[in-house]
């Protein structure tokens, strides 16, 4: 007998009987967004899809020495439980990876092995922040908003400008600094694909460290730092990745470093990812994994391990992967800059890291148009040009920017929608003369 647990509008029954947290807990934006394209694409629609940060295997595989390498750690048996903070191994290879590409050396007690990245960021949230504490974050931004709710902690979210790359400035930051505990960074950054530079990261980093040293006499906790560099190998042009322990070597007690093998080497479901900080903090990160199983699974260890040490196979994968990205991206904004020079109201960022473009399209008053949904329904209905409006990134104002992610299709699908979405956008125009 088939049991009624969803009462006369759709709704569980007796909400009351989860927690206060899962109850005021949102879904994802983007998800649902994603769900509305796998419908009308079952329907037969024709869509550009621009919403999803991931990879589809038919445009960018992942490593063919990787792939080979986890079936061979299969083969091998290498099935059973790896250690709570990574097979040691891998940490090995994280550690010389780092060397290696970035300058920074870590003892291996400050690295620790997770599944995927969203583990890091969720450990470093409950390694570092009770309730009640202070965590300051830009928006747009990942995310940061709900892992604060998540921990019950208060968020100060700083609105940045495409001015600025939409990267916060230290002025932004400094007056929320005595009261944070922890302060989320990113860059590449996810939604908007731009980066810092070394002199904005320089002066946010100067800034904390004045902070925490004010702290210190003061017999204080300091503040930390959550710097989610995920993207750092996809990079484009003049534009260079820059860390802040890289930059301000007194960082180093304060930085937490997120990262892994999903975006760089396209590998989203293998799910190995990785935190790198300071020791004390990684220990309990550790902890929280055990006990949470949020490990990645030993195979996917193993072979991820040995393909980080394999240095000419990376940096061929490398290549060819920003390449692929690059040509995307830029085929993307091109087209954007062709509606501009048409006298359409359009702009965009300039591609500098990740894959991702910020592009504006500034309808809102225009031909009956209120909002950023209604800009991204219309985008989708009359020229099946999908992507994520801001406000799934943080930002409330309906500014007409939109995350376009180049991920998930290919360099001829970009072409022949822009077409369309010159279109769409002539109909606004024509509906408001």
């Amino acid at each position: 007998m088939a049991l009624d647990l969803k009462d006369s509008l759709g709704h569980p029954r007796d909400p009351e009987t989860v927690s206060g947290m899962a109850r005021g807990l949102s879904g994802s934006e983007i998800l649902r967004i994603a769900g509305e394209i796998r419908t009308l694409v079952s329907k037969g629609a024709k869509v550009c899809n621009l919403t999803v940060g991931d990879f589809s295997p038919r445009e960018f595989p992942i490593p063919v020495a990787l792939r080979d390498l986890i079936g061979q750690a299969l083969q091998a048996g290498e099935t059973n439980y790896p250690p709570a903070d990574g097979m040691l191994e891998l940490r090995q290879a994280v550690q010389r990876f780092y060397a290696r590409n970035l300058g920074l050396h870590y003892p291996l007690e400050g690295i620790v092995i997770a599944s995927g990245a969203r583990p890091i960021i969720y450990g470093t949230f409950r390694s570092v922040v009770d309730p009640g504490d202070v965590v300051v974050y830009p928006v747009p931004s990942w995310n940061n908003n709900h892992y604060t709710y998540m921990t019950g902690a208060q968020g100060v979210m700083v609105p940045t400008l495409p001015e600025q790359g939409f990267m916060p400035t230290a002025d932004q930051l400094r007056p929320h600094l005595p009261r944070a505990r922890l302060l989320c960074l990113g860059s590449p950054l996810n939604p908007t694909g731009t980066m810092f530079t070394a002199e904005q990261l320089k002066a946010v980093c100067e800034a904390i460290v004045e902070e925490n040293l004010g702290r210190r006499r003061a017999g204080k906790p300091p503040l930390l730092v959550m710097y989610d560099h995920i993207y750092w190998v996809l990079t484009f042009g003049e534009a260079k990745h820059v860390t802040p322990v890289g930059l301000v070597p007194e960082m180093a007690p304060y930085t937490i470093f997120v990262d892994g093998i999903s975006k760089a080497f396209a590998a989203t479901g293998v799910r190995v990812g990785w935190g790198v900080g300071p020791p004390s903090i990684i220990s309990r990160m550790k902890d929280l994994i055990g006990h949470t199983g949020a490990w990645a699974p030993r195979a996917e260890q193993v072979a991820s391990a040995r393909f980080l040490d394999d240095v000419p196979a990376v940096e061929r994968y490398l290549v060819e992967m920003r390449r692929g990205v690059e040509s995307r991206l830029q085929t993307l904004h091109h087209g954007v800059m062709e509606l501009q020079a048409r006298g359409l109201p359009v702009s965009d960022t300039s591609p500098q890291g990740a894959i991702y473009l910020s592009v504006r399209f500034d309808l809102v008053g225009r031909g009956g148009l209120r909002s950023n949904e209604d800009i991204r329904k219309l985008l989708l209905e009359r020229a099946g040009f999908a992507v994520v409006p801001f406000q799934a990134f943080g930002l409330p104002d309906e500014t007409g920017w939109f995350r376009c992610s180049v991920g998930a299709v290919s360099e001829v699908e970009i072409r022949e929608v822009m077409p369309r979405v010159e279109a769409a956008l002539r109909s606004v125009l024509d509906a408001a003369a």
